[in-house]
């Protein structure tokens, strides 16, 4: 397969660490910084507040056409209300978002670990959400049951994350929709802080080669509060040539 166009790749937020300063433009904003140099962000801070639709058009001017973000879920979604009843919240956020205009590339939907997979609300969910939003979508459940969710996710569109350190057995290894493949990077052994040793960037490189061709590949560094995504992003994207 080859690597390019077809992988956005990126961190958590675009923090750049001080230490990694020089691998980047000196001038700009943070963003256009690191815009400059990587293709593709994850804002998490949609997860605990709402944005002004004014910081979303702000934010898709100062970056490369081929830039693209993925903004997570808010909690009072996932965590709140549980996917349940959440139209209006969903209303809300989606005309937000989507003022970055086609530099919206994904939509990620993180689960709280007591949140167990019940058929008739996941799919009342699902079914919500395509009613409103026909784009990229990646979900990220914490409990072991959502592996029954896998027809629903196929068709629905919706892929599941593949995520380091796996919450549970086989959540390592991407699934539902195959049109897509998202690798969230916690970091380990100690989340959000280890850094990933070069052995362990050049499997996961080996695994992107190993995705079907022509699938878009997102891969993002969480292991921001050390700095250490900053330093393991641009070891990959040199392995990525």
């Amino acid at each position: 397969m080859e690597l390019g166009s077809s992988i956005f790749l990126g961190t958590a937020g675009w923090s750049l660490a001080r230490d990694q300063w020089p691998a980047f433009p000196p001038a700009g904003t943070h963003l256009q910084r690191y815009a400059a140099r990587l293709p593709a962000v994850e804002i998490n801070t949609s997860f605990y507040r709402p944005h002004r639709p004014a910081s979303y058009v702000r934010w898709a001017e100062s970056v490369p056409d081929r830039f693209r973000f993925c903004v997570k879920m808010p909690k009072e979604i996932t965590h709140e209300r549980r996917l349940i009843g959440c139209e209006e919240a969903l209303d809300r956020f989606l005309h937000e978002c989507g003022h970055l205009g086609h530099k919206l590339g994904c939509l990620l939907v993180q689960l709280p670990p007591s949140l167990a997979f019940d058929a008739a609300n996941a799919a009342a969910f699902i079914e919500t959400l395509r009613e409103r939003y026909a784009g990229p979508v990646a979900i990220e459940p914490r409990h072991p049951s959502w592996f029954a969710a896998e027809a629903l996710l196929q068709q629905s569109g919706i892929a599941r994350v593949a995520a380091d350190p796996a919450p549970f057995p086989g959540a390592a290894e991407p699934g539902g929709w195959a049109g897509l493949r998202y690798f969230r990077l916690h970091g380990s052994p100690r989340i959000y802080y280890s850094s990933y040793t070069d052995d362990w960037l050049e499997t996961l490189r080996q695994r992107f080669t190993e995705q079907p061709a022509g699938t878009p590949i997102w891969c993002i560094f969480d292991n921001t509060a050390s700095g250490a995504a900053t330093a393991n992003v641009l070891a990959l994207q040199q392995r990525l040539g």
